[in-house]
């Protein structure tokens, strides 16, 4: 199997930017912020970003649709989540995004990490429900956009009879489809339905293990050789290694224990969160040299951080094209700044060391 080209995504920080998370957000949600991280990500290179949906964020959709206004070749990368927007609403919603941009939206499957946030928003399933619900509303998405005729689904949350949309959808024979989770049910998920899988930080070799997991059982449902890896990292690159680690470091010092525990408690139904917490407490802060768990202590989701001088940051990436990784979702502080020294400075060395893997 040929390796699929290299790509590289940025994050939209739609709940503020920060240099501490000990202390208020020093920038605000705006236009302006929003704009300005997007066309620093848009000029270093990244072909993606994703859009979180927490509650804390603002209106993934929303802010994707003005900020592809807003910028020229970009893709937005926007959660589907299981019982929030009825299927067929949803899927005329990409559909009609995917044409007005013609073809910037790629779609990110997410079950949510915390029931709480869930139940807090009228989303009243499980965990493990929610896969199955976010099951049928994938299969109904994609009949509506590749049936040239009216649709039926007898489900068990979803019954549809004669269902159709326009406008058809652009990208054939769909956007490409990401998800990111560490529970069994999640790598099933993603063996069925998924271009990529995003793994979260952690030792190579424990990747290389996931991906052979994954593409053998999307090699079950006939997608062996469709389905892609990535990862999903926080990244700190200085000029110097010392500059590096003093910014790490200052982006969770003075973290109490309270908030420690909050984030390891309200996230606990997720199996790829209490991963995070489980490499913090027995790998320490050094999973391997220049891969940091300090942020899984302060912040929920991809907490694990590459740390380090452009060389050490590009030698880390390596580390996971060379077990099969070839898409990675990065992002880091302050977003626009952060963008622009990746693309300025690790960007070129990641393409000098793997010649022919760049559309």
């Amino acid at each position: 199997m040929n390796a699929p080209p290299l790509e590289f995504g940025w994050f939209l920080p739609t709940n503020g930017d920060t240099t501490s998370f000990t202390k208020p957000m020093q920038v605000r949600q705006s236009f302006d912020m929003f704009a300005r991280v997007t066309a620093a990500a848009e000029r270093a290179g990244f072909e993606y970003m994703l859009v979180p949906v927490q509650t804390a964020c603002w209106e993934a959709w929303i802010s994707s649709a003005m900020m592809v206004a807003q910028s020229s070749s970009i893709k937005m990368l926007v959660a589907a989540r299981p019982g929030y927007i009825n299927p067929v609403l949803l899927a005329k919603i990409i559909s009609t995004f995917d044409q007005l941009s013609e073809g910037r939206i790629c779609i990110n499957l997410i079950a949510g990490a915390s029931d709480e946030e869930a139940h807090s928003e009228g989303i009243k399933f499980a965990k493990e429900e929610r896969y199955d619900v976010m099951e049928e509303e994938v299969e109904i998405i994609k009949a509506l956009w590749s049936s040239a005729g009216p649709v039926d689904y007898d489900g068990r949350y979803h019954q549809l009879h004669g269902a159709r949309i326009r406008p058809g959808i652009y990208q054939q024979p769909y956007p490409k489809f990401y998800l990111g989770g560490g529970s069994e049910r999640a790598k099933l998920m993603s063996a069925r339905h998924s271009d990529v899988h995003l793994f979260w930080g952690d030792h190579p070799d424990r990747i290389a293990a996931h991906i052979k997991t994954i593409r053998e059982l999307a090699g079950a449902n006939g997608r062996g050789e469709q389905i892609g890896f990535g990862m999903r990292l926080q990244i700190v690159c200085r000029e110097t290694e010392e500059e590096a680690w003093a910014f790490a470091n200052q982006l969770i010092e003075g973290a109490s224990d309270k908030h420690k525990d909050m984030i390891k408690t309200m996230f606990a139904a997720s199996e790829a969160n209490k991963r995070m917490q489980e490499l913090s407490q027995t790998e320490g802060q050094l999973i391997i040299p220049n891969l940091w768990t300090g942020i899984t202590e302060v912040r929920p989701g991809a907490g694990v951080a590459i740390v380090g001088n452009p060389e050490q940051c590009a030698a880390t990436l390596q580390r996971f094209i060379d077990v099969g990784c070839h898409s990675f979702c990065l992002s880091g502080y302050l977003h626009d700044d952060e963008a622009e020294r990746f693309g300025a400075s690790v960007l070129p060395l990641v393409k000098a060391n793997n010649p022919g893997r760049f559309i």
